[in-house]
């Protein structure tokens, strides 16, 4: 038999039993000893099955405490729309020349917002930014005539998720460096998210399972009645 790596050897905490999420937060910060800021993640089972059109289950999220994360935001604007999305800090911000770069290889981002004019562009671009996510969509506010709020809510916090094929959900909550009551915070805010977001189609439980990682450590199961 292999034997382990110390670093998992050195793992602390039952890793079976189902824990508040506030004593599953302080066992994966426990277990954070990476050399850089871990981030921390959270894993939702639902009892939904995404392969039907009523039981999709996709939103965005503000995250009170943040994410941890420095956001870089390409925005597809023209004219007064361009100028409000640079003023706001979006890294890229243009149209047919956005459109060139990044169908030619250019993928130096993380969220893509677009105003409602530019859809028709942008939707040519769809078999590169779908695989990856990245495709602005209204209904989690990356398509917008307000782009440069939406560039303000991705730079501070906001955190889009979308059910797999297995009907979880996997979504970075902070960092290791945050505390405690703010994990804590995230965690419930992306919970009630889930809720305002259930599918008409979902029967029966609806969240089934939740757990809590870090990047470089174990997962712990949380008690999904400790977070409401």
């Amino acid at each position: 038999m292999a034997k382990q790596p110390k670093r998992i050897t050195a793992w602390t905490g039952d890793r079976d039993a189902a824990h508040t999420v506030e004593a599953a937060i302080a066992l994966v910060k426990a277990n954070a000893k990476a050399k850089f800021d871990e981030s921390i993640e959270i894993s939702v089972n639902l009892g939904v099955d995404p392969r039907h059109a009523d039981q999709q289950v996709r939103g965005v999220v503000n995250l009170p405490s943040g994410t941890g994360r420095d956001v870089r935001v390409a925005v597809f604007a023209k004219d007064a729309k361009a100028a409000e999305a640079t003023a706001a800090g979006a890294e890229h911000v243009g149209a047919e020349d956005l459109y060139e770069k990044i169908a030619g290889g250019f993928m130096d981002f993380d969220r893509v917002i677009a105003s409602p004019d530019m859809m028709a562009l942008v939707g040519r671009l769809g078999k590169v930014l779908g695989p990856r996510g990245l495709m602005p969509n209204p209904k989690v506010g990356t398509v917008t005539p307000n782009v440069g709020q939406a560039v303000k809510d991705a730079k501070g916090g906001a955190v889009e998720f979308r059910v797999e094929k297995a009907g979880i959900v996997h979504a970075g909550i902070g960092k290791a460096s945050f505390t405690d009551e703010a994990l804590v915070i995230n965690v419930k805010a992306l919970i009630e998210a889930l809720n305002r977001s259930k599918p008409s189609g979902a029967k029966g439980i609806y969240i089934k399972r939740i757990g809590l990682s870090s990047t470089m450590g174990p997962g712990f199961k949380v008690d999904t009645a400790s977070v409401g």
